[in-house]
């Protein structure tokens, strides 16, 4: 699992190297986490009954503007621990990704087995206005790269939604896909990944699109509402 973690910790070093948008202070913060795991043992390497929870997705599960600490993955980490379950939370969201670009990294996720996988992408495609049949194939995707890599693996889709100056069609098309690929693929679905945030001022940073961290608290509650019955005691 150290292994893995490594993998992204440098994947999404390097990243924000290249990406003019990112702050000087995301960038101390890549290089923080990455000296920390390399002098730090991580909780369930050497125990082979902890399973891992890889939390998949954009800056929405990365915790844009806070602490590592202060992200919903992390949060979940908390309640795994309080109840003592043998999980691990691991935190592979990225800012700006789109779904054609998580189908492009997918392979480095699943270097080590995965148990359960939680799949939140989408949300910068409905941004960009890329078409809705592209989402739904790119995300389809990447389920079927999960499933065939490990078909025990547990996989989560995390809904969202678009807000209504994208055109009514479009905010309809983008809003039903997430549900119907749930059910073709026979997956749990978390309705409205923002449920409770989205467009909540107080909720919200300046950008009016990022979570506070009282906001990821709740995306917390959204995600553990559907992931809790699916974990093995």
């Amino acid at each position: 699992m150290k292994k893995l973690l490594l993998i992204y910790l440098f994947i999404n070093f390097f990243l924000l190297i290249s990406c003019g948008e990112n702050t000087t202070k995301e960038r101390e913060k890549a290089v923080d986490n990455l000296e920390y795991i390399d002098n730090t043992e991580i909780q369930g390497e050497t125990d082979t009954t902890t399973k891992s929870i890889l939390f998949f997705g954009t800056s929405l599960t990365a915790g844009l503007g806070l602490e590592p600490s202060e992200a919903f993955p992390a949060l979940i980490q908390i309640k795994l621990d309080s109840l003592n379950l043998p999980y691990e939370a691991i935190n592979a969201g990225l800012s700006g990704e789109t779904t054609a670009s998580g189908k492009n990294r997918i392979s480095w996720v699943l270097e080590q087995e995965v148990d359960v996988f939680v799949l939140e992408l989408g949300a910068n495609d409905g941004l960009r206005g890329i078409p809705v049949e592209e989402t739904r194939k790119n995300l389809q995707e990447i389920i079927d790269v999960v499933r065939g890599k490990n078909p025990e693996t547990t996989i989560i889709l995390a809904g969202m939604q678009m807000p209504p100056n994208l055109g009514q069609k479009y905010t309809s098309d983008f809003k039903k896909m997430f549900p119907e690929l749930a059910e073709k693929n026979n997956i749990p679905l978390i309705p409205f990944l923002l449920e409770g945030v989205g467009a909540v001022p107080k909720l919200n940073q300046n950008d009016g699109i990022h979570p506070t961290a009282e906001g990821q608290e709740i995306l917390a509650e959204n995600v553990w509402e559907v992931l809790k019955d699916k974990l093995d005691e």
